[in-house]
């Protein structure tokens, strides 16, 4: 079987579905990428575990005429190379990828489509609905399969949309990577990045945009700070924030207890030394550092969005507060560092419930939807 995997850029493929090129190739599949080459400003990332890259100018704005050029190669290499499957991704790599592949389709060529968040959800704007509802409900025609990664847009998709809809939990995470660790290997780790063995370390992962708020989690250190003076919080990424953030730290006196890390290779480390984990965004699809912070046995306090509620129950596996109550979210950090019994109920319930999200089930489910679930 020949498989053509689409997206609007190729570090979408590197970062988020390695594990489905293995499943395929497990199955001695001939897999192929279709993507703009951005893979020089992502820090190495390499697309070395695929059998074939095509350099496609997909562009992220629908006005672009990239999209154009794009559909007209896109079109070329599928008359050329004769898939099975073709399994598109991104909102534009989705949709151009789809018009692409009409023809190709009518000989017998399955489209998947994997929604990582749709941009309409209970409480999205109203425009959002307008505009990109009736696009995905249109375009779920020319789709064999669309596979969802949220429990609300599964149902909606189910619903109301022309194709077969199945669900996966996420793109997956590494769980060799991100798992708990002894306390003597987490005092080695803080050695060794210079830490003490008491000192309260709060991690925030996440690119230094808007959305990402970061600046809620700064705001609330405030209060942290006059419980424990030497607490740390880590900022971990890179992004045009960074300058107002920095501002921010030094207006606010906590220079000496805010680090900006910028991009880290090895987040793993970090997370398995922080104390708590925490997570401010106004909106997310399915958050990996979510799951990477639960499987890692790190707690986590996140503000309200459709991506954290898919993963947390507030208080049960993490805490929940609203977007900018920098007052609660430092009151729920608090009691979660002063409470041990807590802490410890949140950290294996949320290690439990994670599991589903690592690549070992990711991959299954993936089979299953390739492999078992035919049609």
């Amino acid at each position: 079987m020949k498989v053509l995997l689409t997206a609007t850029v190729q570090s979408h493929i590197c970062q988020f579905h390695r594990p489905l090129v293995e499943v395929l190739h497990k199955h001695g599949c001939e897999v192929h990428v279709a993507a703009k080459d951005n893979l020089a400003e992502k820090n190495g990332l390499k697309l070395d575990f695929v059998d074939k890259v095509y350099n496609v100018p997909f562009a992220r704005s629908p006005k672009s005429k990239d999209n154009l050029r794009a559909y007209k190669e896109l079109k070329k290499i599928m008359e050329k190379e004769h898939y099975d499957v073709i399994h598109c991704n991104t909102p534009m790599g989705g949709i151009v990828t789809r018009l692409a592949a009409r023809k190709t389709r009518k000989s017998g060529t399955k489209v998947y489509y994997t929604a990582h968040g749709f941009h309409f959800y209970k409480g999205a704007p109203k425009k959002n609905w307008i505009v990109f509802y009736p696009i995905e409900k249109i375009f779920s025609r020319m789709t064999d399969k669309l596979i969802t990664i949220t429990r609300e847009d599964d149902q909606l998709a189910s619903r109301k949309f022309h194709c077969k809809v199945e669900r996966i939990h996420g793109v997956g995470v590494d769980g060799n990577r991100y798992h708990s660790v002894s306390k003597e290997e987490q005092l080695n780790i803080r050695k060794q990045f210079g830490f003490s063995d008491s000192q309260k370390i709060i991690l925030c992962v996440g690119e230094l945009l808007p959305n990402k708020n970061q600046q809620m989690a700064i705001h609330a250190m405030k209060k942290i700070v006059k419980e424990y003076p030497d607490v740390q919080l880590l900022l971990a990424g890179n992004g045009p924030e960074k300058e107002n953030l920095e501002s921010l730290i030094l207006n606010l006196g906590l220079k000496e207890n805010v680090k900006m890390l910028g991009y880290v290779t090895n987040l793993q480390e970090y997370q398995k030394i922080a104390d708590i984990s925490v997570s401010c965004s106004k909106r997310e699809g399915l958050p990996l550092n979510i799951v990477e912070a639960m499987l890692s046995g790190t707690p986590v306090v996140a503000s309200i969005n459709r991506g954290h509620k898919e993963l947390i129950c507030d208080g049960k596996t993490g805490f929940l507060v609203n977007v900018d109550d920098c007052d609660k979210l430092s009151a729920r950090i608090l009691e979660l560092l002063k409470d041990k019994v807590l802490y410890e109920k949140l950290k294996k319930k949320a290690e439990s419930y994670a599991q589903a999200y690592t690549f070992v089930n990711v991959k299954k489910e993936l089979e299953e939807i390739y492999f078992t679930k035919l049609g």
